[in-house]
């Protein structure tokens, strides 16, 4: 059994039952959580089935969890079980983890969020379905959409004219100078062959061309030359290149290389021949007579979606090509025949497919190792703007890169079998080994009334709303356990209106569409000066206080921010609701790699806080730190943990908050 170690040095000690309070194995938290914040969808492939941010580390959750056990026999981080009994409230799940986690060691478990994705993803994984009805839905499903639209996404072999499926087609942004157009590129070069040839498109024809050797085209062709993004202004007119922005989006590019796979030639680069350009421009002429209201796809204006709206974007449909629309209508149409958990599994799967199918997806395949790889739409955490848009084939039949066969194989198929038999990394120091957790399954039965929580196992009540007003009995759950969102960050919202415009298509009945936006704890259409985080983070938490057994009751989320306002709004909501900190942790929380993060002074760490309501134990004594360490990501968070203690647990009055916050963090 892996004990308990040692709480932080000098942490305050407390009697109680709850381990929690007094310790928490820090070390291997942190181990385990550096290994896992590289590749979390390989650690828990069920909680992945859509996109969603900023994501914490289900190890990280699932050794807070073990913490909350009163069995001593069952805190091994290795032990199946050891929440049975127990009620466990996620008031902002987003990603789902801590559900996940709670379900597995066999807790009741309630998730709460505004944003109806959220809630879909948990009823889609958590929710006990058999496998086989999984896949035999998704054979008929693409089976119906390969018969309806095959015929749109095919190319023919250069080398011997067989008809196949191609795999993506590359496009160029076009630009104009006084000169006229140009299409631009991120490089000219497609691929280095293992054998060391070099496949390029050649800037004056457009033709293919490999090894070293230069084109044998005519300088004086007529077609718009290629140059790289590298290239802001026209060598002969020294005009800056600038873009139509009234031009739709998707028409803004032109197709210039087909990527494909033949039978007998296997990989192969063509340029578009007079079928390929025939077939893209019917495409594009169905276009205007698609079953897609525009009405339903306006962008609104957001922090994020912004960039949208600058570069001349004022509608999602015009982030994807006539084809991919094509498949998305046909999806929409398809999906009413299927049973309601099979349906929800394949809407999600379809738009989870939007990531790596729309006109903002790029290209990272010129290494000889990448040969197919895609930049997905939000590999930035952002809206980005490729030069070489690349248009996947989601109907492609092998496992390729972003296709429905390769999503549903991760996503739904693994994400299934992991489920029935979850799996732990061990560390040993050496291999990446994982054990299975006998006994243990990540899914459970959806009950629709919360009295229903009191009894049995991996139950689960799912509710979309805001926690600020919780339709459940005082007293009523045990912990609490949670990830607040991130004061500033308006991500979450903003961002995934990309995905809920179509899933509100695919499952018009499914979830409350007509949310109000401005009930978010991060209202995405302000900034953080503006917004509600304070006033909605106090409602949420007095909803955790009254619901909260007072007896033991625990409120533990985990949180990080450089800024001051964060942090005094975070302290605020906490005093407000009446909870004081028992003991606060630090782990480790991100990939420092990521390129969201990369280079931008991120911290890399969570505090973990575990809070008691008021009154209901004896609060511990807190020193608030001289100086707050701002060059360690570590020291920083425990430092700011301490800190917001000392503030709550004294009788500090709530307008010195803020100025206390500001005091402490200023340069």
């Amino acid at each position: 059994m892996r004990t308990l170690p040692f709480p932080h040095k000098n942490a305050p000690m407390t009697k109680t039952k709850i381990p929690l309070d007094a310790e928490f194995d820090i070390t291997f938290a942190d181990e385990i959580a550096r290994l896992e914040a590289f590749n979390k969808h390989h650690y828990r492939p069920n909680t992945y089935l859509h996109k969603w941010w900023a994501r914490r580390c289900g190890s990280t959750f699932r050794l807070i969890l073990k913490h909350l056990v009163d069995d001593p026999a069952l805190r091994d981080y290795y032990a199946p079980g050891g929440l049975a009994g127990k009620v466990i409230l996620d008031p902002m799940m987003g990603g789902g983890t801590t559900l996940h986690e709670a379900i597995r060691l066999g807790a009741n478990v309630i998730g709460v969020d505004i944003d109806p994705i959220p809630v879909l993803q948990a009823r889609a994984t958590l929710s006990d379905v058999r496998l086989v009805d999984l896949e035999q839905s998704f054979r008929r499903f693409f089976r119906q959409l390969q018969a309806g639209l095959g015929e749109w996404f095919v190319t023919t072999c250069p080398h011997c004219a067989r008809v196949v499926p191609f795999r993506f087609v590359l496009y160029g942004l076009r630009r104009f100078c006084a000169c006229g157009p140009v299409l631009v590129m991120d490089s000219a070069v497609l691929r280095h062959d293992s054998d060391g040839t070099v496949i390029r498109i050649c800037e004056r024809c457009h033709q293919i061309v490999r090894g070293s050797e230069g084109c044998s085209c005519p300088e004086t062709a007529v077609l718009p030359p290629i140059v790289t993004r590298s290239q802001r202004h026209c060598q002969q007119c020294s005009q800056a290149y600038r873009e139509d922005t009234e031009t739709p989006f998707y028409a803004r590019y032109e197709p210039l290389v087909i990527v494909g796979r033949c039978p007998d030639h296997h990989l192969f680069f063509k340029a578009p021949d007079a079928e390929d350009k025939a077939r893209w421009q019917a495409a594009n002429q169905m276009r205007h007579s698609l079953n897609l209201d525009p009405a339903h796809f306006e962008v609104s204006f957001g922090p994020k979606s912004r960039q949208l709206i600058y570069r001349g974007v004022h509608n999602y449909l015009d982030l994807f090509s006539s084809r991919q629309l094509l498949y998305l209508e046909q999806t929409i149409s398809l999906l009413p025949e299927f049973e309601p958990v099979c349906r929800l599994n394949l809407a999600l799967l379809v738009s989870t497919s939007l990531e790596f199918n729309s006109m903002l997806c790029g290209y990272k395949g010129r290494s000889k190792r990448r040969a197919g790889a895609i930049r997905h739409t939000f590999s930035h955490h952002a809206y980005s703007f490729p030069y070489t848009a690349l248009e996947n084939n989601p109907l492609y039949p092998r496992m390729s890169s972003g296709t429905l066969q390769k999503l549903f194989h991760a996503r739904i198929r693994r994400g299934r079998m992991w489920a029935r038999a979850p799996r732990e990394r061990v560390l040993d120091g050496k291999t990446a080994d994982f054990i299975p957790i006998i006994g243990e399954r990540d899914a459970g039965t959806e009950v629709i009334d919360a009295t229903e929580l009191q009894t049995g196992t991996r139950r689960f009540l799912l509710l979309q709303g805001s926690a600020t007003r919780l339709a459940l009995a005082d007293e009523s759950v045990d912990f609490v356990v949670t990830d607040p969102p991130y004061f500033d960050s308006v991500q979450y919202s903003d961002l995934a209106a990309f995905f809920r415009v179509w899933l509100r298509q695919l499952l018009p009945d499914a979830a409350d569409w007509g949310y109000d936006v401005r009930e978010s704890a991060v209202d995405p259409h302000k900034n953080d000066r503006e917004s509600r985080y304070r006033e909605l983070m106090t409602g949420i938490f007095q909803e955790c206080y009254r619901v909260l057994r007072k007896e033991n009751g625990r409120l533990v989320f985990t949180f990080h921010h450089w800024n001051p306002k964060g942090w005094a709004a975070l302290t605020y909501a906490l005093k407000t609701a009446r909870f004081v900190l028992l003991n606060r942790y630090v782990v480790h929380a991100e990939n420092p790699i990521s390129v969201h993060i990369a280079n931008m002074n991120a911290l890399l760490h969570d505090a973990i806080f575990v809070l008691a309501p008021a009154h209901t134990v004896q609060a511990p004594h807190w020193s608030p730190p001289a100086t707050i360490n701002r060059q360690d990501s570590y020291q920083f968070c425990l430092d700011c943990a301490t800190l917001l203690g000392w503030m709550l647990n004294t009788g500090l009055e709530t307008a010195e908050i803020e100025p206390t916050w500001r005091r402490a963090l200023s340069d």
